[in-house]
């Protein structure tokens, strides 16, 4: 049986080698003892920075608490969905497949350690994305047109900036069609009727199901669903919040909407990039060239980097020692 998952494999890592490729020619060009000089300043101000992140991470639990149905939030409180989206981060960063390895595991958390059913589970999470997308692009599209405004960006950064946002705003968009149109039911019943088809005739019984909950949370729970967009924003935007905090410490102070233009620039580059495993090489090269273009100095952008990176090391131990301690047997309801 052709398996998807090892046929994708040699591809995962011809873009790890292109992004350690990006990451070795930034380092062989920055100056690091500039860069360690950075890093060191923030000493202590880096417990702001992670403080920053978690209003951030707890912003965006909430914005998943938002697209649960009433009934299953009884016995699944704010915390509960914590833990489990501390797990699902910590293995969507450290697994190359597209920063989605994590979504399963939730469903699973949620139907072993609460007995929510796998459809709600998926339907949730599916939403809870989508909200995280559609605020994605209001963040981007604020920052870039801002930037644009003010010449913000490296020169020839503009039209290649504005071309991916448009691609990116045109992909989610068709997401979106796809579910409020349920054209993934569409699909399996045209798929039941032929005879190669037929097997998954079971199957389509679970996709009408999850397409119907899909299509009410767009249209009978739009106001939470509209919550859950406008607290994914909040995410997004406490992301420049914590880029302008880094910055403060570093000692290279840029003002708020400098900072809200930088993490959209540099964001757009995340989004374009996600199929390199956790956008290594990637993201540096965005830090070093939209915050060198700041700032006037490359290192400062490699400094940021690396502390990015160090918070998210933090977090991924962080995730995984809760998946480890707190999801055994025993602490099943």
């Amino acid at each position: 049986m052709f398996d998807g998952a090892r046929a994708f494999r040699p591809f995962q890592f011809l873009f790890l080698i292109c992004g350690l490729g990006f990451l070795g020619i930034i380092l062989w060009n920055t100056d690091l003892q500039s860069v360690s000089q950075y890093v060191a300043a923030v000493g202590w101000g880096v417990l702001l920075v992670l403080a920053v992140y978690m209003l951030a991470f707890l912003a965006d639990t909430a914005s998943w608490q938002t697209v649960i149905r009433n009934e299953w939030l009884k016995g699944l409180g704010f915390y509960a969905l914590w833990k489990i989206r501390m797990v699902g981060a910590a293995l969507n960063r450290v697994t190359p497949v597209f920063g989605l390895a994590g979504e399963p595991v939730k469903a699973i958390l949620l139907r072993k350690f609460h007995g929510m059913d796998y459809q709600e589970g998926a339907a949730s999470l599916v939403v809870a994305k989508t909200a995280n997308l559609i605020a994605l692009v209001i963040f981007l599209a604020i920052g870039l047109a801002t930037a644009l405004t003010f010449d913000l960006l490296p020169k020839g950064y503009n039209w290649g900036a504005v071309a991916a946002l448009t691609t990116l705003t045109l992909g989610i968009f068709a997401l979106f069609l796809v579910q409020r149109l349920k054209l993934s039911s569409a699909t399996a019943s045209w798929l039941s009727q032929r005879r190669f088809g037929r097997p998954i005739a079971k199957v389509i019984v679970q996709i009408h199901a999850l397409d119907q909950r899909l299509v009410e949370s767009y249209t009978r729970d739009r106001r939470r669903f509209a919550l859950s967009v406008l607290l994914t924003l909040i995410n997004w935007l406490l992301g420049a919040v914590e880029l302008w905090v880094i910055l403060w410490f570093i000692g290279e102070p840029i003002t708020l909407v400098e900072a809200l233009c930088a993490d959209a620039a540099i964001e757009l580059v995340r989004a374009a990039t996600f199929f390199i495993p956790a956008t290594i090489g990637t993201q540096e090269a965005a830090l070093v060239l939209v915050l060198g273009h700041i700032t006037g100095q490359p290192s400062v952008g490699l400094a940021v980097a690396v502390i990015r990176r160090f918070r998210e090391l933090i977090w991924v131990v962080w995730g995984f020692a809760i998946g480890w301690f707190g999801f055994r047997p025993q602490n099943a309801a």
